[in-house]
């Protein structure tokens, strides 16, 4: 499910909404496919019943641990929004985390050889804040996450200048330059490109 936008603040934009990437089943997914993979070996076999009772509990097991899987991939929300960075995950406990960009220091992902075939990987965030060290984990297209939130942080920092009467360091014509690579990079759609860019000629 997407995140709610009635959580948003007053003229808050929502630039990127991610699920973990499908990556974040395999064991679960594995699990199931060699539990039933047995059965059918054991049921070729002809073996035991008590057997049979052993493997029936494992395919059942497995199921239940990739449904489990599966719902909390639906309730966990990776988000990035015009101020802040978001995560939120819950069924009817829900927890997240906050980090205001004007708080993020600095930005990093990790990818292993096999994470960058299938276009996941970890995302690092260090802030100011008191946590000051966030890992987030399957994440889709980690790069592209990691430009993402510098060109918020960048013009969410034009903003801060111009609100205050200043100047700001970087000019809007190299922010919107900034969004049209994320968006013909496919990082950024058309309607989240549009409603930046309005927030930015805006001031």
């Amino acid at each position: 499910m997407p995140y709610p936008k009635k959580l948003l603040n007053d003229f808050e934009t929502m630039a990127l909404d991610l699920h973990p990437h499908w990556w974040y089943f395999a064991e679960a997914a594995f699990a199931l496919a060699a539990s039933i993979i047995l059965g059918i070996v054991v049921l070729a076999l002809d073996g035991a019943s008590w057997i049979r009772w052993v493997v029936l509990a494992l395919i059942v097991i497995s199921a239940g641990w990739l449904l489990a899987k599966y719902v909390r991939w639906r309730t966990t929300n990776f988000v990035i929004t015009s101020d802040r960075v978001i995560f939120r995950h819950g069924v009817i406990a829900k927890s997240g985390i906050e980090i205001p960009l004007e708080r993020v220091n600095s930005v990093h992902f990790n990818q292993s050889i096999f994470e960058r075939m299938v276009g996941a990987g970890d995302l690092l965030i260090e802030s100011g804040a008191e946590e000051g060290q966030q890992r987030f984990s399957d994440i889709k297209n980690p790069d592209r996450v990691q430009n993402l939130i510098h060109s918020q942080m960048e013009v969410n920092q034009t903003n801060m200048y111009g609100g205050r009467g200043g100047s700001a360091p970087t000019d809007i014509a190299t922010q919107l330059e900034k969004l049209e690579g994320l968006r013909d990079r496919g990082a950024l759609s058309g309607e989240d490109f549009e409603a930046q860019k309005r927030r930015l000629l805006d001031g």
